[in-house]
């Protein structure tokens, strides 16, 4: 446990050596990047694992407003400052990869080279609020419109089961925009049982469960309904290029990959126009969004392969 920007965070931590920092997606935990914790601290680097603010054993504040990128970029150079180090190599996730390009933004003096998996850099459009232009693009169901009220998806969740949900969520590989309809937003079907993938075992289900039955999904979806807050105060960085090196890493099955117009932003030039070190992109075939634990042994080594140039 570790003191940060105010609250109390709880961090996974191995090895010796120049530090990887990993940040985990929702619904997710540190215990995402468990088989890379192994995999690069044997190689001679300090994984670092914390669960971001609102999940696992980290502490929770209860405003939305407490859930904005500044907030979470400053737990995060904080703990970096605990660390007693300048820079780490950053691999984010999901929601850890949004957290993740806004920390290059904000501090590329703290980024050696960031891995990052399955969201790429999202510039700031100032027209329109982003949840706005989401639900204008994809409709009242789209996932993220669906998380903006307050209670409602948590009483959803709550009527399945975490567990469930959970196992919903991790086995989807369904590509497109996420949609959650009205009567039953993870189509769930209590005669239908679901089957976990291969790479995801009872076992981590129930520390997942386990972990999300004590804390509350509230702080993990905080982060959806902060974001008309982070566009409002990222005002400042609009048209802003990110300038830490990346490699980008990509399920072809990914539902963001997937979502209309994504793939040509990250394939066309705007990608490497927004982020000019953008070093490579890798599309892995086959693959879904929860990529670093579906091909565990790939993402070591596109780490590594990446990172030992710095």
């Amino acid at each position: 446990m570790v003191n940060v920007n105010g609250i109390s965070m709880h961090v996974a931590e191995k090895g010796e050596g120049p530090v990887i920092l990993f940040l985990h997606g929702f619904p997710e935990l540190w215990y995402t990047w468990r088989h890379q914790i192994l995999a690069l601290s044997s190689l001679g680097y300090h994984a670092v694992a914390p669960d971001l603010r609102g999940y696992g054993d980290t502490e929770a504040p209860t405003a939305i407003t407490s859930y904005s990128c500044m907030h979470i970029v400053g737990d995060l150079v904080a703990l970096i400052d605990s660390l007693g180090v300048e820079q780490v190599f950053l691999v984010a996730h999901d929601w850890g990869a949004i957290i993740g390009w806004y920390l290059c933004l904000f501090r590329p003096d703290r980024v050696k080279a960031f891995v990052c998996l399955s969201v790429p850099f999202m510039p700031r459009k100032p027209q329109m609020k982003p949840v706005e232009s989401m639900r204008l693009f994809f409709g009242d169901d789209y996932y993220i419109c669906r998380f903006q009220e307050p209670g409602k998806i948590e009483a959803e969740i709550a009527r399945y089961g975490a567990s469930n949900v959970l196992k919903k969520i991790i086995s989807s590989r369904k590509p497109g925009p996420p949609c959650m309809p009205k009567d039953n937003a993870f189509g769930i079907k209590p005669d239908t049982p679901i089957t976990l993938p291969s790479w995801f075992s009872e076992e981590d289900l129930s520390y997942y469960a386990n972990k999300f039955n004590k804390k509350g999904f509230t702080g993990a979806l905080n982060y959806y309904r902060a974001f008309d807050l982070n566009w409002e105060q990222t005002a400042p960085w609009t048209n802003t290029q990110v300038k830490v090196p990346v490699k980008f890493i990509v399920g072809d099955l990914d539902s963001v990959y997937t979502t209309p117009g994504m793939k040509e932003y990250v394939n066309g030039g705007d990608f490497k126009r927004d982020a000019p070190m953008l070093d490579e992109v890798v599309i892995m075939e086959g693959v879904g969004h929860f990529i670093n634990q579906e091909r565990a042994d790939e993402i070591n080594s596109h780490i590594h392969d990446f990172i030992k140039n710095f």
